[in-house]
């Protein structure tokens, strides 16, 4: 495995930072996904399955997750947070929040909300990840 350009023996434990690290693309991969999907769900009604809400759940509760890793990744190592890093990775939760709280409200357009809101979530991922490179 190759990681930041060391590379490991198969078998070697993953440090949190790494953990957090590799996370981060499980979360916006997941999020990528999910976002298209539920658009694509807008317009095609056979793609709108159980299995999509499913998948959504998932990939919102790996924002939970992200940010749980790097609290504790902060508190075990000591790291000095930028600023706008924890910015994108709690507008992460706020956003879950938000699209959970207008699913009513929006019933009719729920595809697009999710399917948006997926989107926009991918890119506060894509945002924290690339920003903490310049602290």
């Amino acid at each position: 495995m190759v990681v930041r350009g060391e590379h490991r023996l198969a078998g070697s434990e993953l440090t949190l930072r790494e953990v957090h690290e590799n996370f981060a693309w499980f979360l916006i991969l997941s999020n990528a996904v999910v976002g298209c999907w539920a658009l694509a769900a807008h317009w095609r009604p056979q793609l709108r399955v159980p299995a999509l809400w499913w998948a959504t759940g998932v990939a919102q509760v790996a924002v939970f997750v992200q940010v749980f890793l790097g609290v504790a990744l902060m508190k075990k190592e000591g790291v000095e947070l930028n600023d706008l890093h924890a910015l994108y990775g709690f507008s992460g939760i706020v956003a879950v929040g938000v699209l959970y709280s207008y699913r009513q409200q929006l019933a009719e357009k729920k595809y697009l909300l999710y399917g948006l809101g997926g989107l926009f979530i991918m890119g506060l991922g894509i945002r924290a990840l690339f920003i903490e490179g310049t602290a």
